[in-house]
């Protein structure tokens, strides 16, 4: 059985110290995947001097959820770690941690890259960054996600 942790934040996210979690106490476990996104701090050619991100309490919290089931359906797994922070984040802070475990290191790989190209399309979250020159913007889904995300769905 699949152990899974599913947290939205505002307070700031210590992505090493939530790693070993997914695997204490799991003697099958013969890997463990994680990735950490950051905040940058250059976008689309501005530089960024924070970022606001937004979410749907409780619809965020469910397509989370579904993503993750739908990774312990098609691999494997022996827990699951997501964690995605809202409010107000600077560049380099983490936004998000994917952690993964699993008997076997292809499983873990897959299903990690699999919940992170799905969360940024099917996950409830907006983002909106402030510029070092004061200007600010709501940033736009981009097509690579996109292409991504569909590329599971051809079975990649």
């Amino acid at each position: 059985m699949m152990d899974t942790e599913i947290r939205v934040q505002s307070t700031p996210l210590d992505a090493l110290a939530e790693i070993e979690p997914v695997y204490a106490g799991r003697h099958s476990v013969g890997g463990v995947v994680s990735f950490i996104g950051l905040m940058r701090d250059l976008n689309q050619g501005d530089r960024v001097s924070g970022m606001t991100l937004e979410h749907y309490p409780g619809m965020t919290e469910k397509a989370l959820a579904a993503i993750v089931e739908e990774a312990g359906r098609r691999w494997e797994l022996d827990g699951v770690r997501l964690i995605h922070r809202v409010g107000q984040v600077l560049p380099q802070d983490p936004i998000v941690l994917v952690a993964v475990a699993s008997a076997h290191r292809g499983e873990a790989f897959r299903a990690c890259e699999f919940i992170i190209d799905y969360l940024k399309t099917r996950a409830p979250f907006w983002k909106h960054e402030q510029m070092a020159d004061g200007r600010s913007r709501w940033v736009d889904a981009r097509g690579s996600d996109d292409d991504a995300a569909a590329g599971w769905e051809k079975g990649s």
